[in-house]
């Protein structure tokens, strides 16, 4: 059997990619949206990705598929007592590679990199790669202005009336090399494109 690439993001995505994992393990390269990726609090979340990575590594949430089982959110609440933002963050065992990526960033390492080495602490045998190295980000135009697909999904709750969306990074992004030699790969067999969330 020949490699697969798939493309995907969020928790569905996450998903059909574990099915292919199960199918075809270190033959699979999963390509993973980036543009959902913000900064909070100084660190640097690309929920898509590590949603991925929780799935593929068998540590994911059955019932909240974007965080490890046995997840608490101590940190959360204790930023609320010391008059933090209440903006909801991922929880106590979700903030571990974030904090990990934001000082991998901050010491000029791409985020291709980074994310390989989450694979290889983790036990994944496929490639997890993200999308581009490049700072791309979704935005949600609504009639009061436009917002982060991060704020849209998880603050306003999908309410606001959508106009559009606004792809910011997007034309200036280059995918990485770890992708190019997957696409220019003798044996690659298929691209499979994965669902995303079912809403």
């Amino acid at each position: 059997m020949g490699s697969v690439i798939a493309l995907a993001g969020q928790v569905g995505g996450a998903k059909l990619a574990d099915g292919l994992y199960r199918l075809r393990g270190d033959a699979l390269t999963v390509v993973v949206n980036t543009g959902d990726d913000y900064e909070h609090l100084g660190l640097a979340f690309s929920p898509d990705i590590d949603t991925m990575l929780y799935t593929l590594a068998g540590l994911a949430s059955a019932s909240a598929g974007w965080e490890p089982e046995g997840e608490s959110h101590a940190v959360h609440a204790m930023l609320k007592t010391l008059g933090g933002p209440d903006r909801p963050i991922h929880g106590d065992r979700s903030l571990a590679a974030p904090l990990l990526r934001a000082e991998g960033l901050a010491s000029e390492r791409r985020l291709t990199q980074i994310t390989l080495d989450f694979c290889r602490h983790l036990g994944i045998a496929a490639r997890v790669l993200p999308m581009s190295d490049d700072r791309v980000r979704t935005y949600v135009l609504t009639d009061d202005g436009a917002v982060t697909f991060q704020d849209y999904f998880t603050q306003l709750g999908c309410e606001p009336a959508v106009h559009g969306f606004q792809y910011a990074g997007a034309d200036a992004a280059r995918i990485p090399d770890e992708l190019i030699d997957a696409l220019h790969a003798d044996d690659l067999e298929a691209v499979v494109i994965c669902p995303a969330n079912p809403y």
